[in-house]
């Protein structure tokens, strides 16, 4: 599709699309959201933008491999979960840390990197199979 209304449209929607997908990771835990819909927003926002601008503009755009994103996400998600092995608790309990930042602590815990995993897991995965439907479909 080369629409001048798309082409135009689809980076900031794009960027808006992305910034809303992190939002939605992070509060996750807690409230509606996390790392699996967080990284369905942010897949839906790069297949946007490859329908606007094409499968080349997006590999440029993300600038690693989706399928290596979803390994990194994959490595990271796993060693959240074998973390608590390493303490002594059933594996996949949470842990948590408070380390102070500027003067302020911050809890840090197992449960958010264990959701950013996922979040790389779901946009390299569902990135890989949109933009090798797309080259598939262009050629």
């Amino acid at each position: 599709m080369n629409t001048i209304i798309l082409r135009t449209v689809a980076p900031p929607i794009t960027a808006l699309m992305l910034v809303f997908s992190v939002f939605v990771l992070l509060r996750g835990h807690n409230e509606p959201g996390g790392g699996f819909i967080g990284g369905l927003i942010a897949a839906s926002a790069l297949a946007i933008y490859g329908i606007a601008y094409g499968v080349a503009a997006v590999r440029r755009a993300i600038y690693f491999h989706p399928m290596a994103l979803a390994g990194f996400g994959l490595l990271l998600a796993t060693v959240s979960g074998f973390l608590s092995v390493f303490v002594n608790v059933p594996f996949m309990t949470g842990l948590w840390i408070y380390p102070s930042l500027f003067g302020v602590e911050v809890p840090l815990a197992t449960v958010i990197s264990f959701d950013v995993g996922v979040y790389f897991v779901v946009v390299g995965a569902i990135a890989s199979i949109a933009l090798a439907l797309e080259e598939r479909e262009s050629d």
